[in-house]
C-alpha cells in the first residue's frame, strides 16, 4: 500500500526525533489516514532548514518498505 503525505518541520522541531527522544512520527495522508512510522526513516531528508516535502511511504502487510521524497 502507498501513502502520500507532506511534512513541514523546522530543524528545531525535528531535534527530539533526531536525538531519539521521540521515536515515531505520526502524519496524516492525503486520503485522511493517520500513519505512524519510525522517525529514523525520515532522517536522511533532514536539511539545515528542517524536513520539508511531499513523500510516498510504501508498506506491505503493515510493514515499512520504503519512503521516497517526491517534491
Amino acid at each position: 500500500m502507498k501513502y502520500y503525505f507532506s511534512i513541514n518541520m523546522t530543524s528545531e522541531e525535528f531535534l527530539p526525533y533526531y536525538r531519539g527522544q521521540i521515536h515515531s512520527l505520526i502524519v496524516t495522508s492525503t486520503a485522511g489516514q493517520r500513519i505512524q512510522f519510525p522517525a529514523m526513516h525520515i532522517r536522511k531528508y533532514l536539511t539545515r532548514s528542517g524536513v520539508r516535502g511531499y513523500f510516498c511511504m510504501e508498506t506491505r502487510d503493515n510493514k515499512f518498505l520504503s519512503l521516497t521524497k517526491l517534491k
